[in-house]
């Protein structure tokens, strides 16, 4: 609820704060004393348009402020699920706490701070928490705690969605339409699928046609992991056969010259040397230290046999120029993939495999198409069979709420005045599902008898308007419980008075029950049923500052002061019978 309201150099309004009843205030006053500056302070911590014009003259800035009392609740189920879902049951200011939180501002000891600042040269800042925020956060979050019934305001509940959304509310379908949104949401994302199939582009068969093409080309050439490298040291090899041929046969004449051509062999090889030392040695008689120094020249002419016989397995070995042809081609046509789609052997074969499989999303094949739209079939069933659940609780829902609509407004001055609320299929033969399912909702308002039925929001006035919003307000109440909602009436009592004005006052009373309620008021009929008033005065400036012209002042009155403002509502003076009267009416209205 609204706590507090605070006001600064706002129109002729210097400073002000109210803090309204949990219940019913009346904010009352005589006409042109500035009511109308609350609803402008309200609307402007709300997001609304900021007007430099209302900065009161000689000031640099007005600001705003309002303090809102979460419920234990409302803060505990930021925490319990998706509450910015506008389908999840959740109260307006649980939505309002999760939205907050989004902007990266949690209440304060379960309060919620919304201000905002207008500046003379026309800029205005918004404050959340503290924080300042784009001007839509404040209004996307008082949206969800106030909800004002004035002139310039009754025409959100023309809007359609606003109209199925107080529907459903009534209606209580909150499971009926999760399960058709879960069955939309399946059928919208498959549509989705199969008109990305359909409806390819040039860009898209062209980039079917590219993977293809790049598929069959990697595996023509079905390259391996590595063999590139494996190829260019092959080649390395023959290009280099003389060196190789030269210096191999050199190093195995050193080390064993029965591997080569003896003529060619200078000298002694290695192995011959050892043998002969390990003979020498093995010739001294005396054991000792000479045995284990033939033993390690034995251990080390085996490691040479080792050497021989891999130097000797790479005589011959090297390739001809007709085999260096081959691998330059190999590798070439290697490199040609590498390029494209490497950089290695490995990348190649690794983009192959991922081409494969987006080419199954892009080709829309005949047999895939109707694959798809065989699943299409059965998911459409589904979301169908739940519009019909969705809608039969709505038909049920609009029946009631019209007919108990219309009983209230019989009571608010407003006979002969009917609601219909219609639940009709949509008029689309081809695919009538939305969505939120499929029915078109209307509010259809006949304010008198003989009247024509309207849609809500081009059939009736201001005040009209504002009583049928209230005669809703009252049947979702006693409906669905508490909104967890500050409502804001305007204009309510206009055309009214005498029995209809208590009836009147007595209603709103009645919705104060479950929500916090402030009316601004003419009818002491009406405001003698609120738990707190304050009074509007227009004041003369002080005679030392006459360029601050007239004053708004704003307080509250209880006791006998209330029972004079009651009285100069009634009658326009304070005459003992006016006071007695006063007295009477504030007594009479208790619920």
């Amino acid at each position: 609820m609204l706590e507090e309201l605070d006001i600064r150099n706002l129109g002729p309004i210097r400073e002000a704060t109210i803090a309204p009843a949990a219940g019913m205030t009346a904010i009352t006053g005589e006409t042109g004393a500035g009511k109308s500056m609350l609803l402008s302070a309200i609307r402007l911590v709300s997001g609304g348009a900021a007007e430099s014009s209302r900065v009161s003259s000689g000031a640099d800035e007005a600001w705003a402020q309002a303090i809102f009392a979460l419920s234990d609740d409302a803060v505990a189920s930021e925490h319990s699920g998706d509450t910015n879902d506008a389908d999840s049951g959740f109260t307006g200011a649980a939505v309002a706490v999760a939205k907050a939180h989004d902007a990266g501002v949690d209440p304060e000891d379960g309060e919620l701070f919304l201000s905002r600042t207008v500046r003379a040269s026309g800029r205005s800042r918004a404050v959340l928490g503290g924080k300042s925020v784009p001007r839509s956060v404040l209004g996307a979050i008082a949206g969800e705690l106030v909800i004002i019934h004035g002139q310039t305001d009754q025409l959100k509940i023309a809007a359609a969605a606003r109209q199925r959304e107080f529907l459903d509310r009534m209606a209580g379908d909150e499971a009926e339409l999760a399960a058709y949104r879960k069955a939309w949401d399946a059928l919208a994302a498959m549509d989705e699928r199969l008109e990305r199939l359909r409806s390819q582009e040039s860009s898209a068969r062209q980039q079917a046609d590219y993977l293809r093409e790049s598929i069959d080309r990697i595996n023509r050439t079905d390259p391996q992991p590595g063999e590139d490298e494996e190829l260019k040291a092959r080649r390395e090899r023959i290009e280099n056969a003389a060196d190789i041929a030269q210096g191999v046969g050199s190093a195995l004449g050193a080390l064993d010259a029965s591997q080569v051509d003896v003529d060619a062999a200078d000298g002694a090889s290695a192995v011959e040397l050892i043998n002969h030392a390990v003979t020498s040695l093995r010739a001294i008689r005396v054991g000792g230290t000479f045995a284990e120094q033939a033993d390690r020249l034995e251990s080390i002419n085996a490691d040479l046999g080792d050497v021989v016989f891999a130097l000797s397995q790479e005589l011959g070995d090297e390739g001809s120029v007709e085999d260096l042809d081959q691998i330059n081609g190999r590798i070439h046509e290697l490199g040609d993939l590498t390029r494209r789609w490497g950089p290695t052997l490995a990348d190649v074969l690794a983009w192959r495999d991922k081409a494969a499989f987006d080419l199954e999303d892009l080709d829309a094949s005949p047999e895939k198409v109707a694959e798809l739209e065989s699943e299409r079939q059965t998911l459409y069933d589904a979301a169908l069979a739940a519009a019909d659940v969705l809608s039969a609780a709505r038909v049920a829902a609009a029946a009631d709420l019209g007919a108990r609509v219309t009983e209230e407004l019989g009571s608010l001055a407003m006979l002969g005045a009917s609601l219909e609320v219609r639940v009709t299929p949509r008029d689309k033969a081809d695919d009538p599902l939305g969505p939120y399912g499929r029915d078109d909702i209307a509010f259809l308002f006949t304010p008198f008898e003989g009247s024509p039925q309207l849609p809500m929001g081009k059939s009736a006035s201001g005040g009209e308007l504002s009583r049928l919003m209230l005669a809703l307000e009252l049947v979702a109440a006693d409906t669905r419980g508490g909104a967890d909602q500050t409502f804001i009436f305007d204009e309510v009592d206009a055309g009214v008075g005498g029995k209809a004005a208590v009836e009147l006052g007595k209603r709103l009373a009645r919705l104060a029950r479950s929500a916090q309620v402030i009316v601004v008021t003419h009818l002491a009929q009406v405001a003698s049923w609120a738990d707190a008033q304050f009074v509007v005065t227009k004041e003369p400036p002080d005679a030392d500052d006459d360029d601050l012209g007239v004053v708004t002042t704003i307080a509250e009155v209880n006791g006998e002061t209330r029972v004079h403002e009651i009285a100069r509502m009634l009658s326009g003076s304070e005459s003992e019978a006016s006071l007695d009267h006063a007295r009477e009416l504030l007594k009479e209205s208790v619920l």
